[in-house]
């Protein structure tokens, strides 16, 4: 992409109503715009990202069993009231009538009516387990929306749920996203910690939230520190083998929210060396909640001995636009944003230094050329901005690498490689540039 054609309304001040580093990366990078409280528009390079991010997601489960459908944003009232949810939810949801005086709201969350969806078509075990999934605009209408897309009313989420006989199929649908949460944070550049939480409104009795550790975070936690050690399993993973060893790996040292935290047995199992005490961001959290919503919406399948009996579910949602903030607060410096290669909107920004010079204009377009050929993204900055202005733009949009070509460079036959995490420039040929870059 030329950045003459692109549209990247970047700012080079601070926006006064941003709180938090995210917030204001966000709205300096042309990522957002506000179009409300707590509801944003997606500009082409927040939408990339948010793109890139929902693709990740969308292989993990694939890749864990789950089955991608899509439901409406928005559901009819009388399904949360067979659960006993909607008088009970509390203003946060959003609700309207049709020109027919029909009762619908805008989806905070989606158990109702993918239990409904269930019921319909499942009638014995021997079609279960069943894991559906979506990824969904969801509403939650916040009383004090803030942080930018870290705590908005309107929101992208991923969200599954899974259908089995009995809590010990249950419990091995858990630890399938359990694992498979794990696998998604780590391909996003997060190091994301699994810590037991309350379940809130989705009801139920096991719960872990995935949090990522950031000062700028909501919710306090308290971890062992060697949790941060721990390896994440790789893509080789066995999804329909004993998933216990990684379960317990995990959960065995200690990390909870402080919702739940138990600060007598932090003390007693934790030596105090290895004791962590700070803030965090929920990026993600999985529900098993038994058959509270299967016996109240009567959602049954017949077992092996003929008798019906209610299903036992879980849910397990990831904030996919909550993730797009929670990765610049984990990942930035002073410049801007550092954005990690599997997100990235491009991957590559190539920056001319002379737009106008014959030999500079003719080895960016051969870049530009032969990276696209290969399938690299580029963002290339053809315009006739100074350089200073150019660099500071891509260390704010915070592109993996930045290609630099220039006409005193390419008298010596080099052009300059920087990588934007650590900072480190190189000189190299066109040529071996293209290799490191493709390779």
């Amino acid at each position: 992409m030329r950045l003459s054609r692109y549209f990247l309304p970047t700012l080079k001040e601070n926006p006064a109503e941003a709180q938090i580093v995210s917030h204001r990366l966000m709205l300096r990078s042309g990522m957002i715009r506000q179009e409300a409280a707590g509801i944003y528009a997606w500009l082409p390079l927040g939408f990339r990202v948010l793109q890139n991010i929902e693709q990740i997601v969308r292989e993990e489960m694939d890749r864990a069993g789950a089955i991608e459908l899509l439901m409406p944003t928005l559901q009819l009232a009388d399904l949360w009231r067979e659960s006993g949810r909607y008088d009970a939810y509390g203003p946060e949801m959003l609700r309207i009538k049709d020109r027919h005086e029909r009762e619908l709201l805008y989806g905070p969350t989606n158990e109702e009516m993918i239990t409904e969806i269930f019921r319909s078509y499942v009638k014995s075990y021997r079609n279960l387990p069943v894991n559906l999934y979506h990824t969904q605009w969801k509403f939650r209408d916040e009383q004090r929306p803030r942080f930018g897309v870290m705590r908005g009313r309107e929101f992208l989420m991923k969200d599954a749920y899974s259908f089995d006989l009995d809590e010990a199929g249950a419990r091995l649908s858990y630890n399938r996203m359990f694992v498979a949460y794990l696998r998604i944070f780590a391909r996003l550049g997060l190091k994301a910690i699994p810590m037991r939480a309350e379940t809130g409104p989705i009801g139920g009795d096991l719960s872990h939230e995935f949090i990522i550790l950031a000062e700028t975070g909501e919710s306090g936690v308290f971890i062992d520190k060697n949790v941060l050690d721990l390896p994440v399993p790789g893509e080789d993973v066995d999804y329909d083998g004993d998933l216990t060893p990684i379960i317990k790996q995990w959960t065995d040292l200690y990390a909870a929210t402080e919702d739940v935290h138990d600060a007598e047995r932090f003390a007693r199992e934790v030596p105090e060396e290895r004791r962590v005490a700070t803030r965090g961001i929920e990026v993600g959290q999985i529900f098993y909640f038994g058959t509270k919503y299967s016996q109240a919406m009567k959602a049954v399948v017949s077992g092996p001995d003929g008798v019906e009996r209610p299903v036992h579910g879980g849910s397990y949602g990831v904030g996919v636009s909550r993730l797009v903030g929670g990765i610049i607060e984990a990942s930035h410096d002073d410049n801007g944003i550092i954005w990690p290669e599997g997100v990235a909107p491009f991957k590559v920004g190539l920056v001319n230094l002379k737009v106008g010079d014959a030999e500079a204009d003719a080895a960016c377009n051969e870049l530009y050329e032969k990276l696209t050929k290969a399938g690299v993204s580029v963002l290339y900055d053809d315009t006739d901005e100074r350089a200073g202005a150019k660099f500071s733009n891509m260390d704010l949009i915070g592109l993996p690498w930045q290609l630099v070509v220039g006409p005193r460079g390419l008298k010596s036959g080099v052009v300059e490689l920087k990588n934007r995490a650590t900072g480190e420039r190189i000189e190299l040929s066109p040529e071996a540039a293209l290799n490191k870059l493709t390779n």
